[in-house]
Parts: structure tokens; C-alpha cells; sequence
């Protein structure tokens, strides 16, 4: 990777690890809000390219879980550390999908039943909680001070993080949440979420050091937990799982260029 990337987020950030979590999370909020404001400029996409597209995302964040969370967590602590952490992360995901109420468009509504929160924010929570986990995997590859494979994976994230986020925002659409900058702000603020915890993750990695492979394998669980859980059952609810099997090929296809030129 071009060491001016490493310099500028070292500069950026003081070398500390909660601040480079921050700019992680900066970034990739960035470019989920540039998918989310596509909605403005596209008013309409066809159900076989949003498959595809969250197929791409779902690619990447399996092949990042691999290179950039759960190997280097191998690396530095060995294999049972990571293990643990994955099945920690699906669990607590696991947890979450059932207590958190929430609402998907297709799947519907899940989780405790309640009459207080209006769809709106049951649409809103469901996003967040999926991208919950890319936040925190920002933040704990920051916080581990692998500088360079961090900035791989944000770099990831953040790509699929397009896609993703019109999205969301074409789903607020079809939701009757709105249209043009309302249906955008709900693509946007559900992304906002990866900032805090990109921080959270930098922060706790880089105070407690052994906890760094444990760290790595819960994002990673996390991730898979929301590709299995939530991404496929999505994409091949309407027929269209060609097209979101090859966009998570070509997903796979560019994190693992990523990492190979880049890393």
C-alpha cells in the first residue's frame, strides 16, 4: 500500500489508537453516505441489481473477516483466542437480532414486541444493528496496530458500504419513509453508527493488548453472523440468487486484490 495512506492516518491521528478508529469510522461513514445519496440522483433500481449489490457486500465482508480479522488474530494469539471470539460475536449478534426490537422490509418485523417505537425507527435499528459489526471491525484492526491491513479492511468496508447504503435508502422508499432527502438522511444516520464504534473497538483493543485475538474473532463473528443471518436470506428471497452469488464472487474477488496489492 502507498505509505503516504499510513502517514496521512498516523498524522491524522496523533499515532493514538481511538483516534484512528475515529478516521476508520470517518471513512467508511463517508462513503455509505455517498451511497445513500445516490437515492437522489436515482430514483429507482431494478431488485436483481440490489441483490447483486448486497451479494458484492456481502463478498467482501466474508473474504475481510478472513484477511484482515480472523488470520492476523491467529497470527498474534493463536487459534483458540479467535474461536472463541467468533462464536462470542455470533452470539452476541444472536442476542441482539432477538431482544433489539426491529424491522426489515422483506423479513418483517423481529425481536421484543413493542408498540412505542414507530416503523420508522424499527426500519432505522435494523440497519444499525447490521452495521454494527463493520464499525467495530474498523476499530479493533486499528486498535491491534497493524496499521496497513486497518487500512486494507476500512478500505473494504467502506467500498461495500456504497452499495449498502443506497440500499437502505432506496428500501426507506419502498417503505414509505419518504422520498429523496428524507429517504437519504435514513440511509446516512443508520451508517453513523460505525464512528463510535470504531472508537470503541480501537480504545478497548489498544488498553487491553490480550484481548486483541479475541477482539478480531468476535468483528469476524459479528460479520458472519449478519452475511448468513441477515445478507443471503435477503438476496434470495425474490429468485435472484445468481445474480447475488456473482456479486459476492466479485465481492470475495476485489477484498482479496485489496489485501494481496495493498496489504
Amino acid at each position: 500500500m502507498a505509505d503516504w495512506l499510513v502517514v496521512l492516518f498516523l498524522k491524522l491521528s496523533g499515532g493514538k489508537a481511538i483516534w484512528l478508529g475515529f478516521w476508520g469510522g470517518v471513512f467508511t461513514t463517508l462513503l455509505n453516505t455517498l451511497g445513500a445519496v445516490l437515492v437522489l440522483l436515482i430514483k429507482r433500481a431494478s431488485d436483481k441489481f440490489l441483490d447483486a449489490s448486497l451479494g458484492f457486500a456481502a463478498g467482501v465482508m466474508l473474504a475481510a473477516s478472513f484477511t484482515s480479522l480472523i488470520m492476523p488474530g491467529i497470527e498474534l494469539g493463536g487459534i483458540f483466542p479467535v474461536l472463541i471470539g467468533i462464536l462470542m460475536g455470533a452470539l452476541f449478534l444472536e442476542a441482539a437480532d432477538h431482544l433489539i426490537p426491529h424491522m426489515h422490509r422483506i423479513i418483517g418485523y423481529e425481536g421484543l414486541q413493542t408498540k412505542r417505537i414507530k416503523a420508522v425507527w424499527l426500519f432505522i435499528i435494523a440497519i444499525t444493528l447490521h452495521n454494527m459489526p463493520e464499525g467495530l471491525a474498523v476499530g479493533v484492526a486499528f486498535g491491534s496496530g497493524m496499521i496497513r491491513d486497518a487500512i486494507v479492511l476500512m478500505i473494504a468496508i467502506g467500498l461495500q458500504n456504497i452499495p449498502e447504503g443506497f440500499s437502505v435508502s432506496l428500501s426507506a422508499v419502498s417503505a414509505g419513509m419518504g422520498r429523496g432527502f428524507y429517504a437519504a438522511f435514513t440511509g446516512i444516520r443508520s451508517g453513523l453508527v460505525e464512528i463510535p464504534l470504531a472508537m470503541l473497538g480501537a480504545w478497548a483493543v489498544n488498553l487491553v493488548r490480550p484481548i486483541i485475538p479475541y477482539a478480531m474473532g468476535f468483528a469476524a463473528g459479528a460479520m458472519l453472523y449478519v452475511i448468513s443471518d441477515e445478507i443471503v436470506p435477503e438476496t434470495h428471497r425474490k429468485g435472484h440468487e445468481r445474480y447475488a452469488t456473482f456479486g459476492t464472487i466479485l465481492g470475495i474477488i476485489v477484498m482479496l486484490y485489496l489485501d494481496v496489492v495493498f496489504g
